[in-house]
C-alpha cells in the first residue's frame, strides 16, 4: 500500500489535536472515496484553468497532471491508502499529490474550497450514474417491446380492484409498463439537465478574488454553464433530492410490476413462470419456487423512499451557505443509485425472459363476465340509453351467475329475454377475441393497435 502523510490540511488555527473519536465520527472518507475519479477529473480541469490565468506555470501544470494520473492509477489498482485523519476524498488526494510532487501540489487548491469542490464532484458523479440508469431503462424497454410483440394477441383479464374487468391483451399490459419507464427516463434526463451547472469557482461561499475563468472550466468538464450565485451553488442539494425523488417514482413503478409478477407467478393465477435464475427455493419445502427478486425489489422501494425523506429532512432547516450536515447527503444518494441500478438491471433481464401461460390467461379472462361492458355497448348501438343498457346487462349477469355460466354461453333465446333488440350478432362482441378487437382506437388493446404502438415505441427509443 502507498503510505501518505496524516498531517491535517487546515490545522494552523488550532492549538490541540482533534480527538480521535471526533476524527472518526466526522470523517467521510469511508463512503466518499467512491468520488475519487471525479475528484481527480475536477482537479485536472481546475489545474488547466489555473495555468490559463497564470497561477500555475507549464512545469507546475505538467507535474500536477502527472501526479494526479499516478493517484488515479493507485486508486484503480487498490494501492491507494485512505486515511481517516485526512477526513475526506479531497484531502486524501491532495495530501498524496503533495507527497508525490511537492510544493506544486499545494498550489492546486488556489481559488477553490472543499465546499465548491464537493458540490462539483457529486454533480459529475451523479451525471455519469444517471446515464447508467437510463441505459438500464432502455435495455428494459427494448425487452418489453420484444415480449409484447410476441403477445399482441394473447388475451388476459384486465383488472380493476383486482377483480376481472375487461379482456385485454398481454402485449397491451406490457406497453403500460413501457410508458411508466419512458416517463422515468424523461424525469432523469430533466434532472441531469438542471444539475449540469458548474459550482467550481464559487469557493467557500462568496466566490474568490482570483480571476478564474469559470466558463473555461465548465467547458473542460462539459457543464452547460458556471453557476450564477456562489451561495446557492455550494449549499443546495436539491439536485440530489430531485434524483432521489425520480428514483422513488421509478422504484414505485418497479414495485407495482413486482407485485403483479408475484401474483401472476402464483399457483392460483399461473399466468407466468419466472426464470429459475431469479428465484430461490425453500429450505424445508422442496416444491417451492419463490419469486425472490420481484419481492426484494418491492421491498427495496421503501428503502429508496426513506432516503428521499432523509435528504428532504437534511436540507429543510439549513441556513445558507454550507453546513457540515451536508456530509450526510452522500450515503442516501449512493445507496439510492445502487438500489435503482440493481433493480433495473435485474428487471431488464428477468422480464423479457418470462414464460407466458397463454391458456391460463385466457381461462381467467373468461371468468368474471369480462365482456359485460361489451353487451352494454351493443345495446347502446341498438338505440338503448347507456343507463338503461347498464341495468339490462346487470340483470343478465345476475341470471348467468344463478345458472353458473358466462354470458357468452347463454343462448340467443335466453339473451333475448333481457331485451328483444339482441340478435345473433351479439356473440361477435361477447367473445374475448371480439371484445379486444373492438377496441381498435389509439391507445386501445386491440392486437392491431398493440402492434402499431410497439412500432411507435421502437422509433421513440431507437
Amino acid at each position: 500500500m502507498t503510505k501518505q502523510s496524516d498531517s491535517r490540511m487546515w490545522g494552523g488555527r488550532f492549538t490541540e489535536q482533534t480527538d480521535a473519536f471526533v476524527e472518526a465520527f466526522t470523517a467521510s472518507v469511508e463512503f466518499d472515496q467512491r468520488l475519487a475519479m471525479v475528484d481527480i477529473q475536477g482537479s485536472q480541469a481546475h489545474a488547466k484553468m489555473l495555468n490559463k490565468i497564470g497561477v500555475l506555470t507549464e512545469e507546475e501544470l505538467t507535474s500536477i497532471e502527472k501526479g494526479l494520473s499516478s493517484i488515479k492509477n493507485e486508486v484503480e489498482s487498490g494501492r491507494f491508502e485512505w486515511s481517516v485523519q485526512l477526513e475526506d476524498v479531497h484531502m486524501n488526494i491532495e495530501a498524496r499529490l503533495t507527497q508525490l510532487i511537492g510544493v506544486a501540489g499545494k498550489k492546486l487548491h488556489t481559488g477553490r474550497s472543499r465546499n465548491d469542490q464537493i458540490a462539483t464532484d457529486i454533480r459529475l458523479y451523479l451525471r455519469d450514474e444517471i446515464k447508467v440508469c437510463q441505459q438500464f431503462i432502455r435495455q428494459f424497454q427494448h425487452g418489453l417491446l420484444d415480449l409484447a410483440s410476441k403477445h399482441a394477441d394473447t388475451i388476459m383479464p384486465g383488472f380493476t380492484h383486482l377483480q376481472v374487468a375487461q379482456p385485454i391483451t398481454f402485449g397491451h399490459h406490457l406497453l403500460a409498463w413501457f410508458e411508466m419507464l419512458e416517463r422515468d427516463f424523461g424525469r432523469l434526463a430533466g434532472c441531469a439537465k438542471r444539475m449540469n451547472i458548474l459550482p467550481l469557482g464559487s469557493a467557500a461561499l462568496a466566490g474568490t478574488s482570483y480571476p478564474l475563468d469559470r466558463q473555461y472550466t465548465a467547458d473542460l468538464l462539459d457543464f452547460s454553464a458556471p453557476s450564477r450565485n456562489s451561495l446557492d451553488a455550494v449549499s443546495d442539494r436539491d439536485f440530489a433530492i430531485e434524483f432521489c425523488a425520480d428514483a422513488a417514482i421509478c422504484m414505485t413503478h418497479l414495485s407495482r410490476m413486482s407485485e403483479e409478477m408475484v401474483i401472476w407467478s402464483s399457483a392460483q393465477f399461473n399466468f407466468i413462470v419466472l426464470p429459475d435464475r431469479y428465484c430461490t427455493g425453500s429450505s424445508i419445502m422442496p416444491q417451492k419456487k419463490n419469486p425472490d427478486v420481484p419481492e426484494l425489489v418491492r421491498g427495496k422501494s421503501g428503502r429508496v423512499f426513506g432516503h428521499l425523506m432523509s435528504l428532504l429532512t437534511l436540507m429543510k432547516s439549513q441556513t445558507l451557505a454550507y453546513n457540515k450536515d451536508n456530509q450526510e447527503d452522500k450515503e442516501p444518494l449512493f445507496d439510492t443509485l445502487d438500489t435503482l441500478q440493481g433493480s433495473l438491471r435485474a428487471f431488464a433481464d428477468m422480464v423479457p425472459n418470462l414464460q407466458v401461460k397463454k391458456g391460463s390467461m385466457y381461462k381467467a379472462a373468461k371468468q368474471g363476465f369480462a365482456t359485460a361492458t361489451d353487451l352494454a355497448d351493443y345495446l347502446v348501438n341498438k338505440g338503448l340509453p347507456f343507463r338503461d343498457s347498464h341495468e339490462v346487462v346487470g340483470i343478465a349477469v345476475a341470471y348467468a351467475i344463478d345458472k353458473g355460466k358466462d354470458l357468452s354461453e347463454c343462448s340467443l333465446k335466453e339473451l333475448k329475454t333481457f331485451h328483444d333488440s339482441i340478435e345473433q350478432d351479439v356473440f361477435e362482441v361477447l367473445t374475448l377475441e371480439g371484445s379486444v378487437n373492438l377496441r381498435n382506437i389509439t391507445g386501445g388493446t386491440a392486437p392491431e393497435q398493440v402492434r402499431f404502438q410497439i412500432e411507435q415505441c421502437r422509433k421513440l427509443i431507437s
